[in-house]
């Protein structure tokens, strides 16, 4: 059963590192252009994406300037 959680954990890392963007963007465009209905399961996902994005954001930007700061303080 644990070995079942650990494939299922990274199948779920793997699926949404290469559709996060294409869920984000193509949602809206769905919803607003092409007068898809409403679900909420997708919506949801939206804001699991969003959240992904988020994060990715804060660790490439914020954090990698913070330690480039520290290494510059100790040199």
């Amino acid at each position: 059963m644990k070995h079942f959680f650990k494939e299922l954990y990274g199948t779920g890392i793997i699926f949404f590192y290469y559709v996060k963007w294409i869920i984000f963007i193509g949602l809206p465009i769905l919803y607003y252009g092409l007068d898809y209905k409403q679900n909420i399961i997708m919506d949801v996902l939206w804001v699991y994406c969003f959240a992904l994005i988020t994060k990715d954001f804060i660790m490439r930007v914020i954090l990698k300037k913070k330690y480039c700061e520290i290494d510059l303080k100790k040199k």
